[in-house]
Protein backbone atom coordinates (compact mmCIF):
# COMPACT_ATOMS: atom_id res chain seq x y z
CA UNK A 1 0.00 0.00 0.00
CA UNK A 2 1.18 3.49 -0.85
CA UNK A 3 0.30 6.29 1.55
CA UNK A 4 0.23 10.04 0.86
CA UNK A 5 1.00 11.73 4.19
CA UNK A 6 0.40 15.37 5.04
CA UNK A 7 1.68 16.81 8.30
CA UNK A 8 4.51 14.28 8.57
CA UNK A 9 6.70 16.57 10.68
CA UNK A 10 3.99 17.21 13.27
CA UNK A 11 3.57 15.20 16.45
CA UNK A 12 0.90 12.77 15.24
CA UNK A 13 2.11 12.69 11.63
CA UNK A 14 5.62 11.79 12.70
CA UNK A 15 4.33 8.77 14.64
CA UNK A 16 2.12 7.63 11.76
CA UNK A 17 5.12 7.85 9.43
CA UNK A 18 7.15 5.63 11.77
CA UNK A 19 4.34 3.05 11.95
CA UNK A 20 3.85 2.93 8.18
CA UNK A 21 7.55 2.57 7.37
CA UNK A 22 8.03 -0.05 10.09
CA UNK A 23 5.29 -2.17 8.49
CA UNK A 24 6.82 -1.94 5.04
CA UNK A 25 4.53 0.54 3.34
CA UNK A 26 5.66 3.19 0.89
CA UNK A 27 5.02 6.77 1.99
CA UNK A 28 5.08 10.04 0.07
CA UNK A 29 5.24 13.01 2.45
CA UNK A 30 4.64 16.62 1.44
CA UNK A 31 6.48 18.90 3.87
CA UNK A 32 7.82 22.43 4.02
CA UNK A 33 11.07 21.37 5.70
CA UNK A 34 12.46 18.08 4.33
CA UNK A 35 15.47 18.31 6.62
CA UNK A 36 13.17 17.41 9.53
CA UNK A 37 12.64 13.90 8.11
CA UNK A 38 15.27 11.17 8.26
CA UNK A 39 15.96 9.53 4.88
CA UNK A 40 14.37 6.13 4.37
CA UNK A 41 14.28 3.75 1.42
CA UNK A 42 10.49 3.67 1.28
CA UNK A 43 9.97 7.37 1.96
CA UNK A 44 9.59 9.90 -0.85
CA UNK A 45 9.74 13.50 0.35
CA UNK A 46 8.25 16.35 -1.65
CA UNK A 47 9.11 19.85 -0.51
CA UNK A 48 6.24 22.26 -0.93
CA UNK A 49 3.17 23.97 0.44
CA UNK A 50 -0.09 22.10 1.04
CA UNK A 51 -1.93 25.24 -0.03
CA UNK A 52 -0.61 24.74 -3.57
CA UNK A 53 -2.94 22.56 -5.64
CA UNK A 54 -0.29 21.30 -8.06
CA UNK A 55 2.02 20.18 -5.25
CA UNK A 56 -0.81 18.36 -3.45
CA UNK A 57 -1.75 16.65 -6.72
CA UNK A 58 1.85 15.53 -7.17
CA UNK A 59 1.96 14.06 -3.66
CA UNK A 60 -1.29 12.12 -4.09
CA UNK A 61 -0.76 10.81 -7.63
CA UNK A 62 -0.10 7.07 -7.65
CA UNK A 63 -1.00 6.59 -4.00
CA UNK A 64 -3.63 4.23 -2.57
CA UNK A 65 -4.77 6.15 0.52
CA UNK A 66 -4.32 9.59 2.09
CA UNK A 67 -3.55 10.51 5.70
CA UNK A 68 -3.63 14.10 6.94
CA UNK A 69 -2.33 15.15 10.32
CA UNK A 70 -2.47 18.82 9.39
CA UNK A 71 -3.38 21.20 12.18
CA UNK A 72 -4.38 24.83 12.13
CA UNK A 73 -1.52 26.65 13.91
CA UNK A 74 -3.66 29.81 13.93
CA UNK A 75 -3.73 29.80 10.13
CA UNK A 76 -6.16 28.77 7.38
CA UNK A 77 -3.69 26.22 6.00
CA UNK A 78 -6.01 23.32 6.80
CA UNK A 79 -9.05 24.73 5.04
CA UNK A 80 -6.97 25.82 2.07
CA UNK A 81 -5.38 22.37 1.72
CA UNK A 82 -8.41 20.09 2.11
CA UNK A 83 -10.14 21.14 -1.14
CA UNK A 84 -6.91 20.39 -3.03
CA UNK A 85 -6.72 16.95 -1.39
CA UNK A 86 -10.32 16.14 -2.28
CA UNK A 87 -9.91 17.16 -5.91
CA UNK A 88 -6.59 15.34 -6.29
CA UNK A 89 -8.07 12.20 -4.76
CA UNK A 90 -11.05 12.25 -7.08
CA UNK A 91 -8.85 12.87 -10.10
CA UNK A 92 -6.66 9.90 -9.09
CA UNK A 93 -9.62 7.63 -8.19
CA UNK A 94 -8.50 7.39 -4.57
CA UNK A 95 -11.33 7.06 -2.04
CA UNK A 96 -9.82 6.58 1.42
CA UNK A 97 -8.70 9.45 3.66
CA UNK A 98 -8.13 9.62 7.41
CA UNK A 99 -7.55 13.00 9.06
CA UNK A 100 -6.83 14.25 12.55
CA UNK A 101 -9.44 16.68 13.85
CA UNK A 102 -10.27 17.98 17.31
CA UNK A 103 -12.78 16.94 19.97
CA UNK A 104 -14.43 20.32 19.51
CA UNK A 105 -16.12 19.09 16.31
CA UNK A 106 -17.74 16.08 17.94
CA UNK A 107 -21.45 16.27 18.80
CA UNK A 108 -22.33 18.10 22.00
CA UNK A 109 -23.85 16.21 24.92
CA UNK A 110 -25.32 19.49 26.19
CA UNK A 111 -27.11 20.23 22.91
CA UNK A 112 -26.96 17.28 20.47
CA UNK A 113 -27.92 19.58 17.59
CA UNK A 114 -24.63 21.44 17.98
CA UNK A 115 -20.94 20.55 18.03
CA UNK A 116 -19.02 20.61 21.30
CA UNK A 117 -17.27 23.90 20.61
CA UNK A 118 -20.56 25.55 19.64
CA UNK A 119 -22.53 24.37 22.68
CA UNK A 120 -19.91 25.06 25.32
CA UNK A 121 -18.91 21.49 26.21
CA UNK A 122 -15.33 22.74 26.25
CA UNK A 123 -13.92 25.54 28.37
CA UNK A 124 -11.97 27.02 25.49
CA UNK A 125 -12.82 30.60 24.68
CA UNK A 126 -10.81 30.63 21.48
CA UNK A 127 -12.66 28.65 18.82
CA UNK A 128 -10.62 29.40 15.68
CA UNK A 129 -9.06 25.92 15.49
CA UNK A 130 -12.41 24.20 16.00
CA UNK A 131 -14.02 26.43 13.38
CA UNK A 132 -11.32 25.52 10.88
CA UNK A 133 -11.69 21.80 11.63
CA UNK A 134 -15.48 22.20 11.34
CA UNK A 135 -15.06 23.59 7.83
CA UNK A 136 -12.74 20.70 6.91
CA UNK A 137 -15.29 18.23 8.32
CA UNK A 138 -18.05 19.77 6.19
CA UNK A 139 -15.86 19.53 3.09
CA UNK A 140 -15.11 15.86 3.69
CA UNK A 141 -18.71 15.06 4.57
CA UNK A 142 -19.84 16.49 1.24
CA UNK A 143 -16.98 14.99 -0.78
CA UNK A 144 -18.33 11.49 -1.39
CA UNK A 145 -14.97 10.07 -0.26
CA UNK A 146 -14.47 7.31 2.32
CA UNK A 147 -13.38 9.61 5.13
CA UNK A 148 -12.77 9.25 8.85
CA UNK A 149 -11.83 12.09 11.21
CA UNK A 150 -10.07 11.03 14.41
CA UNK A 151 -10.87 13.62 17.09
CA UNK A 152 -8.58 13.60 20.13
CA UNK A 153 -9.23 15.67 23.22
CA UNK A 154 -6.29 17.26 25.10
CA UNK A 155 -3.24 15.79 23.38
CA UNK A 156 -0.06 15.59 25.50
CA UNK A 157 3.10 13.89 24.26
CA UNK A 158 3.36 10.25 25.18
CA UNK A 159 3.85 6.75 23.79
CA UNK A 160 1.07 4.37 22.85
CA UNK A 161 -0.20 2.30 25.77
CA UNK A 162 -3.41 1.02 24.21
CA UNK A 163 -5.95 1.47 27.01
CA UNK A 164 -7.95 4.18 25.25
CA UNK A 165 -11.65 4.47 24.47
CA UNK A 166 -13.28 5.55 21.22
CA UNK A 167 -16.82 6.55 20.30
CA UNK A 168 -18.38 7.49 16.98
CA UNK A 169 -19.26 11.19 16.73
CA UNK A 170 -18.94 11.70 20.51
CA UNK A 171 -16.18 12.10 23.08
CA UNK A 172 -16.11 9.11 25.45
CA UNK A 173 -17.70 9.92 28.82
CA UNK A 174 -15.40 11.97 31.07
CA UNK A 175 -12.64 11.80 28.46
CA UNK A 176 -9.92 14.25 29.49
CA UNK A 177 -6.83 13.44 27.43
CA UNK A 178 -5.17 11.06 24.99
CA UNK A 179 -1.46 10.74 24.24
CA UNK A 180 0.01 11.45 20.83
CA UNK A 181 1.20 7.84 20.53
CA UNK A 182 -2.23 6.31 21.05
CA UNK A 183 -3.90 8.85 18.76
CA UNK A 184 -1.45 7.98 16.00
CA UNK A 185 -1.78 4.24 16.62
CA UNK A 186 -5.58 4.31 16.42
CA UNK A 187 -5.69 6.61 13.39
CA UNK A 188 -3.12 4.51 11.53
CA UNK A 189 -5.10 1.36 12.29
CA UNK A 190 -8.24 3.06 11.03
CA UNK A 191 -6.46 3.90 7.77
CA UNK A 192 -5.71 0.20 7.23
CA UNK A 193 -8.97 -1.32 8.49
CA UNK A 194 -11.64 1.25 7.68
CA UNK A 195 -13.91 0.40 10.63
CA UNK A 196 -15.32 3.93 10.94
CA UNK A 197 -15.81 5.21 7.39
CA UNK A 198 -18.05 8.27 7.36
CA UNK A 199 -17.65 9.04 11.07
CA UNK A 200 -15.84 11.39 13.38
CA UNK A 201 -14.31 9.27 16.14
CA UNK A 202 -13.74 10.68 19.62
CA UNK A 203 -10.74 9.19 21.41
CA UNK A 204 -9.61 9.52 25.02
CA UNK A 205 -8.49 7.49 28.05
Amino acid sequence: MKIALFGATGRVGEEVLKLALAEGYEVTALVRSPEKLAPHGRLTVIQGDVRDADTVTLAIAGMDVVFSALGTDKTTTLTEAVPHMIKAMKDAWINRIVTIGTAGILQSKIDPQKLRYEAGDTNRRLTFAAEEHHKAYDMLRQSGLDWTIVCPTYLPDGVAVGNYRTERNLLPEDGKQIAVGDTASFAYGELLQGDNIGFRVGISY
